[in-house]
């Protein structure tokens, strides 16, 4: 026990009292043994820095403060290291300053990491185990797994989708192709203003650059003055109220002036008030233009239709239809002195009397057995009265051709029927009257040869009295032999002399309608009468004066017509010697051929001629209730 206590004391550097060889064997075998263990602790200590430089080197993601602790932690180990080298070192060298630099270094350096470690130690704590990274790497497997599931439901979901947005956007551009077809086809533009009715977008049918010469610029800039503030009061309204309208406005196109139909809707903002507005504008000048037409077309078509009507009204025209069974379905005109409304739904055995009846109906037949027009003229008891039509008969035909009806055209001929039986009458007539004309020519040139003594004189007279006869004839033609008006009658006889600047002869009288043998034979005494007024009486010099009057005699005085010649302010008048032909139309031929009352007086102030023509030879009366025409010259 004692040298055991002996050899510790040595060890520990105390006292002893074992020999000095026998310390010098131990001291060696302990230094060898204490070389030993520094040199394994130093080769584990300058190991491990290796190791932490290699862990450095290839752990990512370390947060700053956990890669300085490792490297404080890596450099005290090594100065341990360190330490231990030189602690074998110093057991054959005197290292003494040097190991206590190195004790100190590390010293510090484990100081600093202590101090470094030691607020790190919970978080170090909280650090999970392997078992728990275990359980969590499942999780996150497993978790993994579903999400690899869900990314190919997602990837399957995505090829989807952009097959469907692919369809869509094909069916879109398909969709915006025919709506920008539509809207170029009708000549439509679309448009959207801000607050300040500055265009932001525009779609042209004119194309993009038209449509981007729009952008920026406002409605004072582009919309002319008489428009500019009616379009721009609408769409103000519609910023401040909020609600749509419409208005049409002109703009002037670079080609032409066109006409728009604006529709203004207003572009709300986030807070739901009206921000700016967006319209369409429609061309609609070829829409007004085919309106105008259409207007123009339709007053046309009335025009003609009335016409149309007018005319067969006018000329007596009634145009009808009737079925198979000959009932009528419509006319236009009142037929057989009865009613439209008494014909339509009746047939020919109601309307037309029975004596009538048989021709019409066989016409009627054979056009709906043939399918053949055919024309007929038919004598009707219209109403009692007898009357003529010339009719035109078609088939009626559906549209498959077959025959349903008929349609036809009545005229009412009965006055071109009164007219030819009249047109024979007058041949008769005319034929009688040329016979008396030829007799009246004779006469006539017998009675001026007769008192006459040259040739170019005889022509002279005998072709003034033609012309004069010729008038009275132009005047009957014109009335068709019915009579002539006295007044035209005057006019004609006298109109040389009436027609002057200063006129010397005037006429004045009611209107009166002379049968044509009064109006022959008065023509042929008033034109005598001028002539032997020109060449001697008041018609040869311009003081003179004729008055030409004729008036309606009184019941009491015979209710026939007075025609008085009156000559003033011409030479002084003597009776004739003998009589001439003049004279003789005067006096004798009117007295004759009219039963007149003829007074010839020659005074000298002027011949006065007085003539009574009766009522017999008068052809109408004065219209009742109708101012006579002032004849008068002027």
């Amino acid at each position: 026990m004692g040298s055991t206590m002996s050899v510790l004391d040595w060890l520990f550097g105390g006292p002893s009292d074992l020999s000095r060889g026998e310390c010098l064997h131990w001291r060696s075998d302990l230094v060898v043994l204490h070389a030993a263990s520094d040199a394994m602790i130093a080769l584990c200590f300058l190991t491990i820095p290796f190791g932490i430089y290699w862990y450095l080197r290839h752990r990512t993601g370390l947060i700053g403060e956990y890669r300085v602790v490792a490297w404080l932690f890596g450099g005290f180990i090594l100065a341990a290291g360190v330490s231990h080298l030189l602690g074998i070192l110093e057991n054959w060298y005197p290292l003494y300053g040097l190991l206590g630099v190195a004790k100190g270094v590390t010293a510090v350096l484990s100081g600093i990491t202590i101090a470094l470690v030691w607020p790190l130690l919970p978080s170090l704590v909280r650090v999970p185990s392997s078992g728990q990274l275990a359980e969590v790497n499942e999780r996150l497997r497993r978790e993994a797994e579903a999400h690899e599931v869900t990314l190919r439901e997602l990837e399957a979901a995505r090829r989807e989708l952009e097959s469907r947005v692919e369809t869509r956007t094909r069916e879109l551009s398909l969709v915006k192709a025919r709506f920008e077809t539509a809207l170029n086809g009708a000549q439509v533009y679309v448009f959207s203003q801000d607050r300040d009715l500055k265009y932001t977008w525009m779609y042209s049918p004119r194309g993009e650059d038209a449509a981007a010469q729009m952008i920026g610029r406002s409605d004072d800039e582009i919309v002319p003055s008489p428009e500019h503030d009616a379009v721009v009061a609408v769409k103000r309204r519609v910023l401040a109220s909020g609600k749509p309208e419409d208005c049409e406005a002109a703009y002037v196109m670079p080609e032409r002036r066109a006409l728009f139909a604006l529709h203004i809707d207003p572009a709300f903002g986030l807070d739901g008030t009206p921000d700016g507005i967006t319209c369409a504008a429609i061309d609609i000048s070829r829409i007004r233009l085919l309106e105008s037409e259409q207007r123009r077309l339709t007053e046309e078509l009335g025009t003609a239709l009335q016409r149309y009507e007018t005319a067969l009204r006018g000329s007596h025209v009634t145009v009808f239809t009737q079925d198979r069974e000959l009932r009528y379905t419509s006319i236009n005109n009142p037929m057989y002195g009865r009613k439209i409304e008494d014909i339509v739904g009746r047939d020919d055995g109601a309307i037309v009397p029975e004596q009538d009846r048989a021709p019409l109906v066989t016409l009627k037949r054979e056009v709906l057995g043939g399918g053949q027009a055919k024309d007929g003229e038919f004598r009707i008891a219209d109403g009692g009265a007898p009357r003529w039509y010339d009719m035109h008969i078609e088939p009626l035909r559906d549209v498959t051709g077959a025959i349903v009806g008929l349609t036809g055209a009545a005229v009412d001929v009965t006055a071109r029927k009164a007219g030819e039986a009249h047109l024979r009458e007058l041949m008769r007539e005319l034929t009688h009257r040329s016979k008396n004309l030829l007799a009246v020519i004779q006469a006539m040139a017998r009675q001026t040869a007769h008192h006459t003594g040259r040739i170019d004189e005889f022509l002279e007279q005998f072709s003034a009295r033609l012309q004069a006869l010729a008038a009275s004839h132009d005047l009957l033609v014109q009335e068709s032999w019915y009579g002539a008006s006295l007044s035209e009658l005057v006019h004609s006889q006298l109109g040389q002399y009436l027609d002057r600047e200063r006129p010397q002869l005037t006429a004045e009288g009611p209107s009166f309608l002379l049968k044509p043998e009064a109006a022959q034979s008065l023509g042929l005494a008033l034109h005598e009468l001028a002539t032997n007024a020109a060449r001697y009486g008041a018609l040869s010099n311009p003081a003179g004066r004729v008055a030409v009057n004729w008036r309606r005699l009184p019941p009491s005085d015979g209710s026939g017509v007075e025609v008085l010649w009156a000559e003033t302010g011409g030479p002084v008048v003597t009776a004739p010697e003998r009589r001439g032909f003049g004279r003789l139309v005067i006096e004798r031929n009117l007295s004759r051929s009219l039963d007149a009352d003829v007074k010839l007086t020659f005074g000298a102030e002027g011949v006065q001629c007085r003539i009574i023509i009766p009522p017999a030879n008068l052809a109408g009366e004065p219209t009742p209730g109708v101012e006579p025409p002032n004849t008068a010259a002027r």
